[in-house]
């Protein structure tokens, strides 16, 4: 199973397990984040497509960590003129676990399973009186 998320103006495919690099979130590490904007979703049998997102779609993650990433350099010239500037530029990103995509589909089978216990336990208590 796989989903495309919205976040920070731009579009992640992610699983369950991958490791994100995302531009920098006000999230503390080890803290959990929700990402409500899911333009796709995908398992094995269906491809569900939002518009613009789907609706009870969910995708969880764990914050793993806040850093820079590798420097690039940005360089002005203006031929003729002794005119050049260097400037160095870092992006900040967070990196973020993907722990779970919750789906409504998960949500109404794990609610039937419940009501299916409950069944079962008073069916086994009415049996014993």
């Amino acid at each position: 199973m796989y989903a495309i998320i919205e976040s920070c103006g731009k579009q992640y495919k992610v699983t369950e397990g991958d490791v994100v690099f995302f531009e920098k979130l006000d999230v503390e590490e080890g803290k959990k984040v929700t990402f409500d904007n899911v333009v796709l979703v995908s398992d094995d049998k269906k491809v569900e497509v939002g518009a613009p997102y789907v609706k009870g779609v969910k995708v969880e993650g764990k914050v793993v960590s806040h850093g820079k990433g590798k420097k690039i350099l940005v360089y002005k010239y203006k031929a003729k003129k002794n005119y050049r500037r260097t400037q160095g530029h870092r992006q900040p990103y967070t990196k973020v676990e993907i722990t779970k995509i919750k789906t409504p589909a998960e949500k109404a089978e794990k609610a039937e399973t419940k009501t299916a216990e409950k069944k079962t336990a008073t069916k086994k208590e009415a049996v014993k009186e």
